[in-house]
């Protein structure tokens, strides 16, 4: 990646790149930008309550057809999946990331049994991890190129044999058609 990206992301890329199932552990806090006007110097990026349903997309991944919700603002993100009780059978959530980076998603807070599927710019699984409700340990991508992230119900990648290799497509098109127009 070249310096100039480095250099646009600032203190997102820094959030980002710690961020856990959509949080951040090592960094709870908010950017000097995003707490100007705030008494509070820790203020916390996420929610503390489960955010309302987000804006919801088709996804295909092989002959399965996932309805996902999009996280994409940096609260959004934050605060995926935390405070929920249940996500239907496919249901999903996809974390949508301006960059590719290394990422490490955790459970903080989030009770749902899940799944991840660290997606790399052009659509494709890199890798499928299984997460454990409310561990805060965090589960890094081995790849520096994930931009989309995919949480399901623990298990259901396995179940529908869906496994590294598999390229995801939107109902407008690729991830990045879709979210980028690219």
């Amino acid at each position: 990646m070249n310096w100039k990206i480095w250099m646009h992301m600032g203190w997102l890329w820094v959030i980002v790149a710690v961020t856990g199932c959509g949080r951040a552990p090592e960094i709870a806090t908010a950017t000097p930008d995003e707490r100007r006007g705030s008494d509070d110097a820790e203020q916390v990026l996420h929610l503390d309550h489960a955010q309302p349903k987000l804006r919801t997309t088709k996804l295909y991944l092989a002959d399965k057809t996932v309805v996902a919700e999009i996280a994409q603002s940096l609260t959004q993100i934050a605060t995926g999946m935390m405070f929920r009780e249940s996500m239907g059978e496919d249901d999903g959530m996809l974390f949508v990331f301006n960059y590719p980076h290394q990422t490490s998603f955790y459970m903080k807070n989030t009770k749902v049994p899940l799944s991840c599927a660290y997606i790399d710019r052009e659509g494709k699984i890199l890798e499928i991890y299984d997460m454990e409700p409310l561990s805060l340990e965090p589960i890094p991508s081995e790849s520096d190129q994930i931009q989309f992230v995919l949480e399901m119900n623990q298990g259901w990648f396995e179940k529908n044999n869906i496994k590294a290799g598999t390229r995801i497509v939107s109902e407008r098109g690729t991830l990045l058609q879709h979210f980028f127009n690219r």
